[in-house]
This record gives structure tokens, sequence and C-alpha cells, in this order.
């Protein structure tokens, strides 16, 4: 029961950062909301893998964390490096 308990708030949480990531005004509000996508995912597996019985969902589990924070560096670094620069104002 408690389980089901977890896995509805999980599920409930999901729902409102995937919410965030179709209606963030910005675009760091969209990264954002994917990373805890990735992080609530994590722990919908781990919770899986408890209730199974089956550790091996611990080690995707760790795995999947590990592309979640390489894929969020990424793209946080191409949409810093992608940003246009204005030139510097020369003063008069």
């Amino acid at each position: 029961m408690m389980f089901a308990v977890a896995m509805i708030a999980v599920l409930v949480s999901l729902a409102l950062a995937l919410s965030r990531a179709l209606l963030g005004p910005t675009m760091f509000d969209r990264v954002l909301a994917g990373n805890v996508i990735g992080t609530l995912s994590v722990v919908a597996l781990a919770l899986i893998g408890f209730v199974t019985g089956r550790p091996d969902f611990l080690d995707i589990a760790i795995l999947y964390t590990l592309l979640n924070l390489v894929g969020t560096i990424a793209v946080l670094r191409y949409f810093k490096l992608s940003q246009p620069v204005a030139p510097p104002v020369p003063k008069e």
C-alpha cells in the first residue's frame, strides 16, 4: 500500500514536471523540468525494482542518472554557446 502511494506521488510529480516542460516561459525552465523528469524516472525505477524484488533495476537507475546528468550538462552548454553575444557599445 505504501509503495502504491509513493508511485502515485511520483506520477503526479511527473505530470507537473511535464506541464512545466511544455509551458515553461524560458528555456532554462524547460531544461530544469527535463532534469526533474529524469530524476523522477530514476525514483520510479527504484520503486519498481524494490517492489518486484529485482535489484537489476537499481543498476539501470544508476546508469540512467549518469545519462541524465551528462545530457543536462550538454544541453546547457549547447544553449550557452549558441546564444548570440552583443558587441560592446563604445563609450563616447
